[in-house]
This record gives structure tokens, C-alpha cells and sequence, in this order.
């Protein structure tokens, strides 16, 4: 996914590494409409009953053998009914090198702790180099928490189909992204609802507002970016999406 793109009160200067906040019980099914919220102001009150807001809570960025944790900066408001998964997006735009991949993971499993967070996600376009270093990742996110909270990937539409590595992942669910595709983008919508999925990517699926999508093979959990600002009449085109 590209840059894509709570005051749960002033708590969201809240992203900070002092906030510690005991963490209820994960429910028992994540809702099956998501709408992504990314790095800008977001106001997500009053959603319908059985959608929830996946956030972006931080992003890593990974060169050189090291690696660097930028919180959430942009307030976000939901109402306190409103599920959660928080996000983190891992960029490695150069030499990833060798990096401490257990600190990275336990920075990734921390944000379980924010406010109502009932799931964790990670959104990183791993190069086939970079897989290695992002398998170890995973399994040290899936060891640092608690057994019932929901882990889950983003993933590139052809890690579900032709090339795909993720069955041996620790996820519950990877979330096959059907937009910003470039030149095979039209292929993929043709043919996703014929082709053989991996097992990993059969319960979800990513669509963005404004860019045509396949139904969803599975008839499961619908993620939704939106490349603009959220607003009545987006979380209206998205609640269409769903349907």
C-alpha cells in the first residue's frame, strides 16, 4: 500500500510510548467492513453498526541494519463502540541490511496496547529479498501477543495467486490489496474471481473508493482505503462497496 494513504480523546497524542492502558478482551470476530484510516485527521464518529477502523498507529522504517518508530501524529475520533485494529506500516525503501527483528516485532505488538485496539495489522510491500527478514517478524509479532488478539498482513494480489509464500505465515488473514495494481491491475479484476487463491487470502479483501474491484470471492470481511478524506458521503460509497 502507498502512503496511503482517538482524540479516543487527547489520548491520541496518545501514540507516545508513556501510555499504558489495560487492554480489554479481544472480541471474538473482527466486523466485516473496515475503513482504513491513514496519516491525516480522520473523523469516523457515528459509523454503522458493524464497521470498524483499521489506523495507521505508526510507522517503521527500516535502511541500514536499523530502524526508526514515527507515531501517529494526526488525531483520529471514533466513538467508543467502534472496533479497532491499529496499524503499522513498515517502509525499507533501500539496503534493509540486517535489523534487530525482535525489536521491530515487539514495537508492532505494543500498539495491542492502545486504547480498544482488539487487532494488530502490518502493511509492508516486502521485496522477495525481504522476505526473510519480514517472516522473522511476524512469527516475533505473533510470540509478543496474546493468543487471542487477531494479527493480520496486508498483501499484493500476487502473493495470493501466482506467488504465493504466506500459507506458512503466522497470520490469521492476509488482506489481498485489488488497487494501486499498475499495468495488470485490469487482469487481476478479470480473472480474481476464477483463480485459486492462496488460503490466507480467501476471508478478506482491499478496495479503494474511486478504482474499480472484483467481488469479493469470499463474500467476507471488506477493507476500504480512501484516497480522499473520509466524510458522509464516502463511508456512504464505502458502505456500497461492502454490499
Amino acid at each position: 500500500m502507498l502512503s496511503r494513504a482517538v482524540t479516543l480523546t487527547a489520548a491520541l497524542a496518545l501514540l507516545g510510548p508513556s501510555l499504558v492502558v489495560s487492554r480489554p478482551p479481544a472480541p471474538a470476530a473482527q466486523p466485516e467492513l473496515i475503513l482504513w484510516a491513514w496519516e491525516r485527521p480522520v473523523d469516523l464518529r457515528r459509523l454503522p453498526s458493524g464497521t470498524g477502523v483499521a489506523f495507521l498507529a505508526q510507522t517503521i522504517t527500516i535502511a541500514n541494519a536499523s530502524h526508526l518508530v514515527s507515531r501517529r501524529r494526526q488525531p483520529l475520533l471514533v466513538d467508543p463502540s467502534t472496533p479497532l485494529v491499529a496499524v503499522t506500516r513498515i517502509d525499507a525503501p533501500g539496503d534493509a541490511g540486517s535489523p534487530d527483528a525482535d525489536a521491530i516485532a515487539r514495537a508492532i505488538a505494543d500498539t495491542s496496547r492502545l486504547p480498544r485496539v482488539g487487532g494488530v495489522q502490518i502493511d509492508f510491500d516486502a521485496r522477495a529479498s525481504q522476505r526473510p527478514m519480514y517472516r522473522r517478524i511476524l512469527h516475533g509479532v505473533r510470540a509478543a501477543l496474546p493468543p487471542q488478539t487477531p494479527l493480520t498482513m496486508t498483501a499484493l494480489a500476487s502473493w495470493c495467486l501466482d506467488d504465493n509464500w504466506l500459507d506458512e505465515l503466522p497470520v490469521d488473514e492476509a488482506v489481498p490489496m485489488l488497487f494501486q495494481m499498475g499495468s495488470e491491475a485490469d487482469v487481476v479484476r478479470r480473472d480474481w474471481r476464477s483463480r485459486t487463491l492462496a488460503s490466507k487470502c480467501r476471508a478478506s479483501v482491499g478496495v479503494s473508493l474511486g478504482e474499480p474491484a472484483p467481488r469479493n470471492p469470499t463474500g467476507g470481511r471488506t477493507y476500504v482505503f480512501n484516497p480522499g478524506p473520509w466524510n458522509p458521503l464516502a463511508i456512504q460509497a464505502a458502505l456500497e462497496e461492502k454490499r
